[in-house]
């Protein structure tokens, strides 16, 4: 029995590392790295030996993912705005990286009602800052600038969107991420054109993902915080769109296509460097009272109520992604199912309390890769 076990435990260890040791030691810069992709992000390049360099704002909450996980002391940790070009480029030519994910976002659509205008500076000029900071630091070859699904011209269709649509968006959020998705065309046509990879030695493409899942998120107006919540309350749980039809995926999805897309870049700079769609299969696309009622299964209790608002601000009904360029280009595909989704993120939050939540998460890594 114990010889079973060691070499299940080997296999386990083996199978977290997608990427043929590509990532041991690479030096990769993430902005946004407090936030929730971000923090699994850290988590999951730390594991394969890189060398992680965090470029973000103070986390949300106390209660993040990246603040339980302790990530942040296993790292290079840094506090800054993107906002902010000369911070931005001083920390690239400290630190030299070779590999940038651009995650860094206000990424709330009701916030952004709010906020319209640190919306659109933080998700245009931010990203045009650390386009910026790439163009001047020698030492990165390759990044990733993650947007989102919101970034097309949503016209509501049942077919999925195909990276060569029409970029738009309706809200603050949603049109800042397109026009976001403008500039980085922009940038790589003007500075890192693909013709020209000789003389700049850069390759930069973009990457866009869909409703995305998972343990350590609590942030507003999310479904999963907001079930999680009320759970740990005892209350009934809101839902304020539940016809709304969405993409839903696993965060560990969208990061294994990051990541594998660089490392695709790496190997072949020239091919990648273009926009790429990120979703779940068809099955996993599902209305937000379904996915509700998927939490209350796999919790183990709670009751749903309808709030639907007819005068509520304006937010996309259906939307879904055409991934096919990335399963047949680069060889990605999405690993689970809607109910292996919302089990796996279920179970992070049934278990946050109590467990190491470092642990907990390089335990769903491995889970997930296997």
């Amino acid at each position: 029995m114990g010889c079973r076990r060691s070499a299940l435990e080997s296999m386990v260890n083996m199978s977290i590392d997608l990427y043929n040791n590509f990532y041991r030691g690479k030096r990769v810069l993430i902005t946004g790295h407090t936030g929730f992709k971000g923090s699994w992000m850290a988590i999951w390049l730390h594991q394969l030996g890189a060398e992680v360099i965090g470029f973000a704002l103070d986390p949300a909450t106390d209660k993040d993912n990246y603040v339980l996980s302790g990530i942040g002391s296993k790292i290079t940790d840094i506090r800054g705005d993107i906002r902010d070009g000369n911070l931005l480029k001083d920390v690239f030519q400290q630190y030299q990286p070779e590999i940038v994910f651009h995650l860094a976002a206000q990424p709330l659509v009701r916030l952004s009602y709010e906020i319209p205008v640190e919306t659109y500076e933080t998700n245009v000029m931010g990203s045009i800052h650390v386009m910026e900071a790439i163009r001047v630091t020698p030492s990165v070859k390759i990044a990733v600038m993650i947007t989102t699904d919101k970034c097309y011209e949503n016209k509501e269709q049942i077919w999925g969107y195909r990276e060569d649509e029409p970029m738009g968006g309706y809200d603050p959020y949603s049109s800042s991420k397109g026009a976001a998705e403008i500039a980085i065309a922009s940038w790589r046509r003007s500075f890192f054109h693909p013709n020209s990879y000789s003389k700049h030695g850069k390759s930069i493409a973009s990457a866009r993902a869909g409703n995305v899942i998972g343990g350590g998120d609590w942030a507003l107006d999310r479904i999963i915080p907001d079930c999680i919540r009320a759970l740990e309350a005892n209350k009934t749980i809101d839902i304020r769109s539940p016809k709304a039809i969405r993409p839903w995926q696993h965060v560990l999805e969208p990061l294994s296509g990051y990541m594998l897309l660089a490392q695709k870049m790496w190997n072949d700079p020239i091919s990648y460097c273009e926009g790429w769609n990120f979703g779940p299969h068809a099955e996993s696309i599902a209305n937000v009272w379904e996915v509700a009622t998927q939490v209350i299964k796999s919790y183990g209790k709670g009751e749903l109520k309808d709030l639907s608002d007819p005068t509520a601000v304006h937010e996309a009904k259906l939307l879904m992604l055409d991934i096919s360029k990335a399963v047949f280009k680069l060889g990605w595909k999405p690993r689970l199912n809607l109910s292996e989704t919302v089990g796996l993120t279920t179970e992070w939050y049934k278990r946050y309390k109590k467990e190491s939540v470092y642990d907990l998460c390089v335990e769903q890594i491995k889970s997930f890769t296997l």
